[in-house]
C-alpha cells in the first residue's frame, strides 16, 4: 500500500486502530437506499461453485513466486518488475484471459522517470559538515542540481511572531516542523498550516528551508531517511516542478545541533523556547552551504491487464476491473531486495485465485470482468492513475472497481470480519453486506474516516473518475490483545522492509475466505441489471468517466 510521508504520516497509526476494531466494533451499515436486508442472503448456484474454485494453493504458489527472490522485489522500472509483469501476464494467458493490453498483449506500457539523489549531495554550516542519511536528507519534488549558500536564519515554528524583524531574503531558513507544541493539531492539519508557512518562507526570498523535528511519533526520522534515500519514481508525462524551486531538507536532531554550533544557543534550547511560544526567531550568525547532486533516468515499466467477456450480449460492453498492485520497492543498490510479500504479492495472488475461479465457471456473468496488476502504486498510484488516464477498456462502462491491497492481515487466520473501504459511498456497501452475511462473514466500516485510508490505493484513482469502487481488508475472529499486537510489531518491524516475507506460519485459509467474499461481490455486481451507483451524499457523486478535483482529504 502506497506509503505518506512527512510529519503528517499516520498510516501506522491508522491500521492498528482499524485492526483493533475488526475484534472490538459490533457491524453496523446502514445503507440509505437499499438495505442488506432487501439483498440475497444466501448464495447462488453460480456463487457456490465460484467459491469453491477459489484456491488457497494458487494464492500461497503465486504469493511465494512473486515475493521470490527471482523478483528482486518487482521495482517499478527495475528487472524484477519487469519479470514480475511476464509472470502474471503468463498467469493471466494459463487462465485463457483475453488480452487487454497494448497491441494484443497482456502489458500495458508506462513511461516513468526515476530520480536518486547522489552521494556526493552536501551541506556544510560553517566549518561543520552534515552527513547525508544520519544528519539530513532531501526532501522532493526535487528541481535538479542546486548550489544555495545563504546565512542561517531560525524561525521557530514559523508562526506569525517567529517573523517579526526578520529579513529571509537569501537566507536559508530553519523552520521546526509542527504543530507548536500545545496546538490544536487537528486545526493544524485541516487548514495545511505547514504548507501555507513553507510558501511564505519561499514567497519571503529564502533560498533554502532546513525542517528539524523531523519525522513524528509515527514516522521516525531514520524511516523518513530511509525512503527519502530510496528511488523516487514518477510518470515521465507529470511536468517537472519549477527550475527555480529552493532546496528543502530534513535534519535530524544531530543535524540540527550542528546548524546551531556557535550561535550562542542550542538547537534544544531553541527548541525549548519556541515551545513555551516565545520569539523564538534569530540569526544563527554562520553561512551554510546546500549542495544537490541527482541522478535521473527514464525508465518502462507496464501494468498487467487482461479480461473475460461477460455472457450478455448487451451488458458484456460493461466492466467489473479487480485491481492490486505488483509492485514493491525493488532491489535497492546494496542489495537489499524489498519482497514486498503481504504489500502486496499477496493482493495480487487472492486476485489471481478469483480469476481462476472465474475463468472456471461452465456459465460467465453477464457483464466482463477485467483483472489490471498495476505497477507504481507505492510511489503514488501511479499505474492505476495512467490505466485511468489512458483506459484499455470505455471508462464509462465501468461498472464497478474492487481492489485488493493491504498489510496481510486476512494471513492470522480464517477470515471472518471484512472492512470495505469506501462503503458508505455507494451502493456497493449493501452488496458488500449480503455477501457477508451468505458467507458468515461480519461488516466492520472504516472506523476512522479522517485517517484517510480510502484515499491511499489504487481504487481512489477509479474513485476520482467517477467508478465505484470498494478495497477489502480482512481479518479473523480472535484475541484483541494478541491480533493488535501481531499487527503493530509487523508495522514497526516489516512494512515497507526487506522483512516483509512469506512466513511459515501464514493461514492461506485467511486469503481464500477474503477472495471468496471478492469473487461474488463481483459476480453480483456483474449480474445486477443496473451498475452500482453513488450515494447522492457521496461527495465523489459524478457520472463515469469524469473528472474534477476531489473533496479534501479531511
Amino acid at each position: 500500500m502506497r506509503r505518506r510521508l512527512g510529519s503528517d504520516s499516520s498510516r501506522p497509526a491508522l491500521l492498528v486502530t482499524v485492526l483493533a476494531a475488526l475484534v472490538t466494533w459490533t457491524p453496523f451499515y446502514q445503507q440509505s437506499s437499499a438495505t442488506a436486508s432487501q439483498l440475497a442472503s444466501t448464495l447462488t448456484p453460480q456463487e457456490r461453485e465460484a467459491a469453491a474454485h477459489v484456491s488457497a494453493d494458487v494464492i500461497r504458489e503465486v504469493t511465494s513466486a512473486l515475493a521470490s527472490n527471482e523478483m528482486q522485489g518487482r521495482g517499478t522500472g527495475q528487472p524484477g518488475g519487469d519479470k514480475a509483469a511476464a509472470y502474471l501476464a503468463d498467469q493471466f494467458n494459463r487462465l485463457k484471459l483475453k488480452p487487454l493490453g497494448d497491441g494484443g498483449s497482456y502489458l500495458q506500457s508506462i513511461k516513468f522517470k526515476v530520480t536518486d539523489v547522489a552521494p556526493t549531495t552536501s551541506v556544510k554550516a560553517g566549518e561543520n559538515a552534515l552527513t547525508l542519511g544520519d544528519d539530513f536528507v532531501v526532501a522532493p519534488p526535487y528541481s535538479g542540481d542546486r548550489n544555495v549558500k545563504g546565512i542561517l536564519v531560525f524561525v521557530g515554528y514559523g508562526l506569525r511572531n517567529d517573523f517579526s524583524g526578520v529579513d529571509l531574503k537569501n537566507k536559508i531558513a530553519v523552520l521546526i516542523s509542527g504543530p507548536p507544541k500545545n496546538a490544536d493539531e487537528v486545526a493544524w492539519r485541516k487548514a495545511d498550516s505547514q504548507r501555507v508557512i513553507i510558501a511564505y518562507l519561499f514567497r519571503s526570498g529564502a533560498s533554502g528551508l532546513v525542517l528539524t523535528n523531523a519525522g513524528s511519533k509515527r514516522l521516525s526520522y531514520a524511516k523518513l531517511t530511509d525512503y527519502l534515500t530510496r528511488r523516487q519514481v514518477a510518470l515521465a508525462s507529470e511536468p517537472d516542478p519549477p527550475a527555480n524551486l529552493p532546496p528543502i531538507l530534513y535534519v535530524s536532531d544531530q543535524g540540527a545541533e550542528k546548524l546551531f554550533l556557535d550561535s550562542g544557543t542550542t538547537y534544544a534550547q531553541a527548541k525549548q523556547k519556541a515551545d513555551r511560544g516565545e520569539p523564538a526567531s534569530s540569526s544563527l550568525k554562520k553561512s551554510a552551504s546546500i549542495t544537490v547532486r541527482l541522478r535521473t533516468e527514464k525508465r518502462a515499466a507496464s501494468n498487467v491487464a487482461g479480461f473475460l467477456e461477460g455472457s450478455d450480449p448487451v451488458l458484456k460492453e460493461q466492466a467489473v476491473v479487480y485491481t492490486a498492485h505488483f509492485d514493491a520497492f525493488g532491489i535497492s543498490p546494496d542489495g537489499r531486495v524489498y519482497a514486498g510479500a503481504a504489500d502486496n504479492a499477496l493482493g495480487v495472488a487472492e486476485m489471481v485465485g478469483i480469476a481462476e475461479a472465474f475463468s472456471r465457471l461452465p456459465e460467465r456473468p453477464r457483464r466482463s470482468i477485467i483483472f489490471l496488476a498495476v505497477t507504481g502504486e507505492e510511489y503514488g498510484l501511479l499505474g492505476s492513475e495512467h490505466w485511468v488516464r489512458h483506459p484499455t477498456w470505455k471508462i464509462e462502462k465501468l461498472a464497478a472497481n474492487l481492489n485488493f491491497d493491504g498489510i496481510g492481515t486476512e494471513v492470522y487466520g480464517p477470515v471472518r470480519n471484512i472492512v470495505g473501504f469506501g462503503l458508505e459511498h455507494s451502493s456497493l456497501g449493501a452488496t458488500l453486506e449480503s455477501v457477508a452475511k451468505a458467507t458468515g462473514n461480519s461488516i466492520v466500516p472504516d472506523p476512522m474516516p479522517d485517517e484517510k485510508a480510502f484515499y491511499r490505493s489504487d481504487h481512489y484513482a477509479f474513485v476520482k473518475k467517477g467508478i465505484p469502487a470498494l478495497m477489502l481488508l480482512g481479518a479473523p475472529e480472535g484475541s484483541t490483545t494478541e491480533f493488535v499486537g501481531r499487527a503493530r510489531e509487523w508495522m514497526e518491524t516489516d512494512y515497507h522492509q526487506p522483512t516483509d516475507t512469506v512466513r511459515a506460519d501464514w493461514n492461506w485459509d485467511g486469503p481464500r475466505g477474503l477472495a471468496v467474499v471478492g469473487v461474488i461481490v463481483g459476480i453480483r455486481i456483474a449480474n445486477e441489471n443496473e451498475m452500482p451507483r453513488w450515494l447522492v451524499s457521496s461527495p465523489f457523486n459524478q457520472p463515469r468517466g469524469t473528472s474534477k478535483t476531489p473533496p479534501p482529504m479531511q
